[in-house]
């Protein structure tokens, strides 16, 4: 007697087949993706346990050193929903950067300030866009699993792949040098607070600040007094262990030095992968800040004074001169474009991703205009003037703040997480290129980590100014991934397709322009 099978079955039968062929290719083009981030005897980035899709949990990680675990937000079969695909890109996205952005405004003046975030988080989404669809242009069968530098070293050979590593490194090391200075910044006022809360010991500065409890100060008005310009209150111990510990335990002559001690050794290891599970830590530390800016901006009110082209003693005018000095900020704030394909590769619905990627980008303009706009806001004018705030706005709060501390703490715990991991992803790209092995000798890795250290630490003794790094760093690495690259790569698609237009040629030609007058204004001003 034949066996009689049912057709709906052989529909359940073949849906079953599909989602396993389904599953497999998911798989195959991350484990792809992990392989060639690394050489075959590095396992750090190779196929790890948790590429493997669970039906409850999924851990994400980004080129840019972001890793975290999302619970119950994937269908089982490898890919994410276009939730969890919008959490990724802006936790991605927001970091250091947030700490400047107050500072920015300043520079800018208040109108010219906000305006300029705005445009700015549409321009770059847009150039963000053309990156995402710069590999579906390319007509071959097969570049699933091509990433942005890959699609430069398409259209512009050799050239396109070796200035891709260069800006790539410049985005790398910049981060590297920025957390360097910050966490130089946090662990001294840490140490300072503790070490003047276990001593009982109440130092007030010749500082300009506010009174109550509540206190705001601006430390860049201290710059023309000395240090012994201050009242030392001591509750016990002696003046001569509290001379000893400032002479010791300085921001800039000793504190940078002393995280080498603990933060080399980290950057010699062949896996960093054990740091990715703190990095949603980042996202706490930025929930706190915005957190923080609330409560702040509640206590202190609001203090703004609209004067449109001319400055008075409290208040900046509404538009400067100095406004680039904000679009450099803006430039690394919004950067993500060597890395949003394989953020995309694995939403569900990929035609989503414009979508999906839009309401990302709002979400991080949202969060940068709204701390950017109420530290300025509420910054307390008069006494103090707007021309205060810090290019790290904790810094406008002493040390012995409480809500700051909490702050600092956070911010040190996760950055010296994600530094061996910045760390790890540049030897990646730079000893791969060159001896073709990502960890060839371990007196290669240790010249290379002693570069860039070196590198941070000069940076925290002589020049930390944390604006002043992200605005280079990330006019120069955004000339070539935000604007160049992805505007040449569609005027030459466009080309070849015989599409390309005149307005077309023009607006991306202006986007260009943008990109080199955003550089070369960073070194006029």
């Amino acid at each position: 007697r034949p066996f009689h099978v049912e057709p709906t079955n052989i529909v359940s039968v073949n849906d079953d087949m599909q989602r396993v062929t389904d599953e497999a290719s998911a798989m195959n083009k991350r484990i792809h993706y992990y392989s060639r981030l690394t050489s075959p005897a590095d396992r750090a980035l190779i196929a790890p346990d948790h590429v493997l899709p669970a039906p409850d949990e999924i851990y994400v990680y980004s080129p840019l050193g972001t890793a975290f675990k999302v619970d119950s937000c994937t269908d089982g079969y490898g890919k994410n929903s276009s939730l969890v695909t919008i959490f990724m890109i802006w936790n991605t996205m927001m970091g250091t950067s947030i700490l400047s952005i107050p500072w920015g405004i300043k520079q800018a003046g208040f109108t010219s300030g906000v305006i300029l975030i705005l445009l700015m988080g549409i321009l770059t989404l847009y150039c963000c866009y053309r990156v995402v669809k710069s590999r579906q242009m390319i007509p071959l069968p097969d570049t699933s699993n091509w990433e942005f530098p890959d699609v430069c070293k398409y259209y512009f050979g050799s050239f396109g792949q070796w200035s891709s590593l260069l800006f790539s490194m410049v985005s790398l090391v910049g981060a590297m040098v920025v957390y360097w200075v910050l966490m130089s910044n946090f662990l001294f006022n840490t140490g300072k607070f503790i070490y003047n809360f276990v001593h009982d010991i109440n130092v007030t500065d010749i500082v300009p600040g506010t009174n109550g409890s509540n206190k705001v100060i601006c430390p860049s008005a201290a710059s023309d007094h000395p240090p012994q310009n201050r009242t030392v209150m001591f509750s016990s111990g002696n003046r001569t262990g509290f001379e000893l510990f400032e002479e010791w335990w300085d921001k800039s002559k000793t504190v940078p030095f002393y995280l080498i001690a603990v933060l080399l050794p980290l950057l010699n290891l062949k896996s960093p992968s054990f740091f990715a599970k703190f990095n949603v830590l980042g996202t706490v530390s930025v929930v706190y800040l915005v957190f923080l800016v609330t409560v702040k901006a509640a206590h202190l009110g609001i203090h703004l004074e609209f004067n449109w082209f001319t400055e008075n003693e409290f208040f900046v005018p509404e538009f400067r001169i100095l406004f680039p000095q904000l679009t450099g900020v803006l430039t690394l704030a919004f950067f993500i474009h060597n890395c949003v394909i394989t953020l995309l590769q694995n939403n569900r619905n990929q035609e989503n991703n414009v979508r999906d990627l839009s309401i990302a980008y709002f979400l991080v303009g949202l969060t940068y205009l709204y701390v950017g706009v109420i530290i300025f806001a509420s910054f307390p004018s008069p006494p103090l003037s707007k021309e205060c705030i810090e290019q790290n706005f904790l810094d406008n709060f002493p040390s012995d703040d409480i809500m700051s501390f909490v702050a600092r703490i956070f911010l040190l715990f996760q950055m010296m997480t994600v530094y061996p991991l910045l760390g790890y992803l540049a030897r990646v790209q730079l000893l791969r290129q060159f001896f073709g092995n990502a960890y060839p000798s371990l007196f290669h890795v240790l010249i290379l980590n002693l570069a860039i250290v070196g590198a941070g630490v000069a940076m925290a003794r002589f020049y930390p100014n944390i604006g002043g790094i992200i605005r280079y760093s990330g006019a120069t690495c955004g000339l070539a991934f935000v604007f160049v690259y992805p505007s040449l790569i569609y005027m030459i698609s466009l080309h070849r397709a015989g599409q390309l237009t005149w307005p077309a040629l023009i607006i991306h030609i202006f986007i260009i322009l943008l990109g080199l007058a955003n550089l070369i204004a960073q070194f006029l001003l």
